[in-house]
């Protein structure tokens, strides 16, 4: 089929099929001899061609069933060589449509870049959105359903062709490493692809799920009385055996397990949209570290006597004396003499006409050049008495401590109770009865519909029941009230970790001697 894009003839070829495409696209079928001359001008031939060259391409395209030639019977010829010219009739056969079409699609290709759409997502679950209200309301026209399902096809076909040749380009670009492309441009373009993934990425999710929720919705409707409402509203020609509603049906059924494959896949395999969602994360990460690597690779390793090198180079084009004096204090960090105020140990010794070559040396600080000081030698300070901070800090420990004891002494249930039996409740016991039943919530019930669950230190086990009652439970406190679902809760020491507390006196569990906690003591205890 595609024998005509290879030889020495075949930019002639190519410029008859586009010819021959472009007559097509202005509902032209047929052309004569002296017709392809001239629409070969239009399609880019430009060279010198002879009627025997061109009549010698026809037919070998005619061999390759490219193109037919009719004779045309209803015109009117004058002459012999008018009769020869312009009797047969040429036209592009399936087979030389669907080549043209194969060429014009990979050019358009090789010419296009792919992308990721986040419009495109949308543009889906919007069609989807639509289907499901035609599907819904029965007097909708077949026309609207035909068109809506065109469009939602026409950007799945989208979305499925960017987003593999944008993978494809993706691909290419970390196998590149910038070998060919100056470090900076490929930094930009990493940072530029990073962005944009990281874009892409930022609702994607969010998106998926809004598809495969309308795609759920459109089968719950029926896809099949969505497929014949489509056909109908398709209005396809009649042909022999009406094969063709065959092929289109078949042709809808496989986009739409195509689109299933996407976002909502029925054999329980990931969705290739999550697949997608990897790859990029995965094209973010390699992105990065292949410009690290380029990086590291590219760094020339230091050395001193390169750096010496490179130094008498910049001495070499000073432009003055000046220059290359402030070059030299620059680079070697020289100054001036700080140490001169400094006097020997014993200065009586060492007479004040002495020359500084002749008298003794003095030490000087390593601090006097990297901070200008010298060292200044002191008292240790004095080790701080932590007795009180220490004492303080195990007597708030053991308040703690026995503030959780009674707290724990107060719920104490000796069986199970609802939870309207704890009417008037301190803040702080009312803050572990809180942090009691939230544990108990976050678990599962058992077949009893029993919830069971431990505190931190596993010495308080809780179960929670359901409620026994429709009514609620009102808990109070001096910071407000709550209202509840009456549960069954039985609140207990675990076996070994509580055995004191367990057999403990009511009045010796109260930790509080004030009215309101012994009246909450016996209305708990009971």
């Amino acid at each position: 089929m595609f024998r005509f894009t290879t030889g020495e003839r075949a930019p002639l070829y190519s410029a008859i099929l586009h010819a021959f495409g472009e007559a097509n696209e202005r509902l032209v079928t047929a052309l004569s001899l002296d017709e392809v001359r001239e629409r070969l001008r239009g399609a880019g031939w430009f060279d010198a061609l002879t009627d025997d060259d061109l009549v010698d391409a026809l037919r070998k395209l005619r061999e390759w069933r490219l193109l037919d030639a009719v004779q045309n019977h209803a015109g009117n010829y004058r002459t012999a060589e008018e009769y020869e010219r312009r009797n047969l009739q040429y036209s592009l056969t399936r087979r030389g449509e669907a080549a043209f079409a194969g060429v014009q699609h990979a050019l358009s290709v090789l010419a296009s870049s792919g992308a990721l759409q986040t419009a495109v997502l949308d543009a889906i679950a919007d069609r989807l959105t639509a289907l499901a209200a035609l599907l819904g309301d029965p007097t909708s026209p077949d026309r609207r359903v035909f068109s809506t399902l065109q469009e939602l096809e026409g950007h799945l076909d989208a979305l499925r062709s960017n987003t593999k040749q944008f993978n494809g380009e993706l691909q290419r670009l970390l196998q590149s490493e910038g070998a060919d492309t100056d470090l900076a441009v490929f930094h930009e373009v990493k940072a530029a692809t990073v962005a944009y993934l990281q874009e892409f990425l930022s609702h994607l999710d969010q998106r998926a799920h809004a598809i495969a929720g309308a795609v759920a919705r459109v089968d719950e409707l029926g896809v099949e009385m969505l497929r014949d409402r489509a056909l109908a509203g398709a209005e396809l020609p009649p042909t022999v055996g009406g094969t063709s509603e065959a092929v289109w049906m078949e042709a809808r059924r496989a986009r739409w397990d195509g689109l299933r494959a996407w976002f909502l896949p029925s054999d329980g395999a990931p969705a290739r949209v999550e697949q997608l969602h990897h790859v990029a994360r995965r094209a973010i990460v390699t992105l990065l570290q292949v410009l690290d690597r380029i990086t590291q690779a590219r760094h020339r390793s230091s050395s001193a006597a390169e750096d010496f090198r490179e130094l008498a180079r910049w001495f070499a084009v000073a432009p003055a004396e000046q220059d290359a004096h402030r070059l030299w204090a620059t680079a070697f960090g020289l100054g001036p003499s700080r140490h001169a105020h400094l006097v020997h140990a014993d200065p009586e010794t060492v007479p004040t006409s002495a020359a500084w070559s002749e008298a003794p040396p003095v030490e000087v600080s390593a601090l006097l050049r990297s901070s200008g000081r010298t060292e200044r030698f002191t008292r240790t300070g004095r080790v701080r008495d932590v007795a009180t901070v220490k004492a303080a800090r195990a007597e708030r420990a053991r308040a703690e401590r026995a503030e959780l004891e009674a707290a724990w002494e107060l719920l104490h249930t000796s069986g199970p109770v609802r939870l309207s039996h704890f009417t008037q409740l301190d803040h702080a016991v009312f803050e572990r009865l809180l942090d009691l039943l939230g544990r108990a919530l976050a678990v599962r019930p058992d077949a009893a519909g029993l919830r069971r669950a431990e505190t931190g230190d596993g010495r308080v086990e809780v179960l929670l029941g359901p409620p026994s009652t429709p009514g609620e439970a009102v808990l109070r406190t001096p910071r407000g009230r709550l209202t509840a679902p009456d549960y069954e809760v039985e609140i207990r020491h675990t076996s070994g970790s509580g055995a004191v507390l367990s057999t403990a006196t009511p009045a010796a569990r109260v930790p509080n001697p004030a009215a309101p906690v012994a009246r909450q003591q016996e209305r708990v205890t009971g």
